[in-house]
């Protein structure tokens, strides 16, 4: 992974992992099939990996960007031809429960899908309780604007006492998605109170393509909201105004969670998606593991 920058100025706290292991299963929404995701309690520094039960050989893959084989529609880890899709919605509950150590059994390509959001998984570590280890974990404080920049897409990481996301969804061709923001402090109650539950979004148009390309065969009004024109298809209506923007940011916090590290800083994004979100963890990775900057 790299040499930690000995420049960045760090905090620590206490590794977490979960006190028991806790199961549930529910549909795949690519694959419209069954699977059954397991949380198992993991030793100080294994980090997040996810072990695939269904194959004779059991592979491990661990979550972290390394690993990331795809990003086109979400993202995609792997080794070789052993690929977990749809990994966001997990890491992020992981992430806002600062869980460090943990062993993910799947039993298929993807996780269940749930509700299109992080709930279930929220519901899953609660169940399972969390777990303070004996050893430290590091936490960088970013100490310089680190940025990234394509076209109208924007993500840049201020120096901040915590973590605070902020995201600016902006899609001119939608009126009803023409302009949403959400800025939120990221803790475990304010992760469960105003991002968890926030559902996946695709606008009507794209469904066809989708299907097309043999995807969303699980998903439904059930697990994700749909957007036609200024008319928003979903059960029960939204759960936000925002939702869209809000379940934009469940993303950025599962996607920035594979740079591995813990650090402080204010992620501000705009109108990023997951190759995006992919290419500035990167970024963000190399700024903490650079060995060229010079001491403060």
């Amino acid at each position: 992974m790299g040499t930690v920058n000995p420049a960045l100025e760090t905090i620590v706290r206490k590794q977490k992992t979960i006190k028991n292991a806790v199961s549930y299963s529910g549909l795949g929404i690519h694959t419209g099939k069954e699977v059954g995701i397991r949380f198992c309690p993991a030793r100080e520094g294994t980090g997040i990996v996810f072990k695939r039960t269904d194959l004779p050989s059991q592979p491990l893959i661990p979550a972290t960007v390394e690993y990331v084989q795809d990003t086109s529609r979400s993202t995609t880890i792997g080794i070789k031809d052993i690929r977990i899709h749809t990994v966001e919605h997990v890491l992020s509950a992981i992430k806002a429960f600062n869980i460090d150590n943990l062993c993910i059994e799947i039993n298929n390509i993807e996780p269940p899908v749930g509700n299109g959001s992080s709930d279930v998984f929220v519901e899953m570590i609660e169940k399972g309780g969390i777990q303070e280890q004996e050893h430290p974990l590091v936490i960088f404080k970013i100490e310089q604007p680190v940025y990234w920049s394509e076209g109208d897409i924007h993500l840049v990481a201020l120096p901040y006492p915590g973590y605070r996301i902020s995201y600016t969804l902006s899609y001119p061709g939608s009126p009803f998605l023409s302009g949403q923001y959400h800025s939120i402090e990221l803790t475990e109650e304010s992760f469960k109170k105003e991002i968890a539950s926030c559902r996946t979004f695709s606008l009507y148009k794209e469904i066809s393509f989708l299907i097309d390309k043999g995807l969303i065969k699980g998903g439904s009004l059930d697990n994700a909201v749909v957007i036609k024109d200024d008319v928003i298809l979903s059960k029960g209506g939204l759960f936000f105004p925002n939702e869209m923007a809000r379940h934009k940011i469940l993303d950025l916090i599962g996607d920035l969670s594979l740079i591995g590290f813990d650090f402080h800083a204010h992620i501000i994004a705009i109108r990023s998606g997951h190759s995006t979100n992919f290419a500035f963890a990167k970024r963000l990775l190399n700024h903490i593991t650079s060995e060229k900057q010079v001491y403060g």
